[in-house]
């Protein structure tokens, strides 16, 4: 997935872990496993994100799901506090399918991407683990393969598009792998953090891709950090920063948000 200044944010997950009772009850907003509906709205410094999370009957009862549907970077130049050359249209989108069983702690992430500035989008399909609490931390490791398709671009080679990329000019430019952690830290009961680095890089595909997928390189680490306080039982705000080793911290993107459980 080709993307110009980070790769697509990752935000903290939310499926659920066997710890958690029934879907009616009020669920732990700052656990990364949690399953709830929900919804979001952030401000960020590419304008403002809408979040919208439901939860769905999977058919089994020791199986929980949900849907989370992300608009993001709305009137980027107008509201947006960088000087990227935002414009007022969306920046991206992203749908993510969570589900998890409740007997083990194991759960499967769907994320589908597509950014409106490049015309580049990613899905994947990864693998999540609750391991045992350790104190005030949480862990999540995570596995998994995705497909990044998108306009055609010049690549190494240079030069214009031919008539041929013209006329063909989505295409699928190749497959690759995701490694990371999902991980939280509680301070208080009001207060928490989230570490959530991941590793990608390219595995098959064009030679283009395969030289300079992730940000000029054929892989990348990238990083996301937040911070949650607890406003009520249902209510959160937190803030999120989202970088790679190509892009310092301060480069980075970054926001306010704000969550309500339904």
């Amino acid at each position: 997935m080709f993307i110009r200044r980070s790769i697509f944010a990752l935000t903290s997950l939310s499926i659920a872990t066997a710890s958690f009772a029934q879907e009616s009850e009020i669920q732990d907003m700052s656990d990364p496993l949690a399953v709830y509906t929900q919804a979001g709205f952030g401000y960020t410094d590419k304008g403002l994100n809408v979040k919208v999370g439901q939860t769905y009957d999977t058919g089994n009862d020791v199986t929980m799901g949900m849907n989370v549907f992300e608009i993001k970077g709305i009137a980027g130049d107008t509201l947006g506090w960088n000087d990227r050359n935002n414009d007022d249209s969306i920046d991206s989108i992203r749908f993510r399918n969570f589900s998890v069983d409740l007997t083990n702690g194991r759960g499967s992430q769907v994320d589908v991407n597509w950014n409106f500035d490049s015309n580049q989008g990613s899905a994947s399909y990864s693998f999540i683990q609750a391991l045992p609490q350790m104190g005030m931390f949480n862990f999540y490791p995570l596995a998994g393969l995705g497909i990044a398709a998108g306009e055609e671009f010049e690549g190494t080679t240079g030069g214009d598009l031919d008539a041929s990329q013209v006329r063909d000019r989505y295409n699928l430019h190749g497959t690759f792998y995701v490694a990371g952690m999902y991980a939280k830290m509680q301070i208080t009961d009001k207060i928490w953090l989230n570490y959530n680095p991941m590793y990608m890089g390219t595995i098959s595909g064009s030679s283009d891709y395969k030289e300079q997928g992730f940000q000029q390189g054929d892989s990348i680490m990238t990083h996301e950090f937040s911070l949650g306080y607890q406003l009520i039982p249902r209510a959160n705000v937190r803030y999120y920063a989202n970088w790679s080793e190509n892009t310092h911290y301060s480069d980075g993107d970054h926001r306010i948000e704000f969550n309500y459980q339904f």
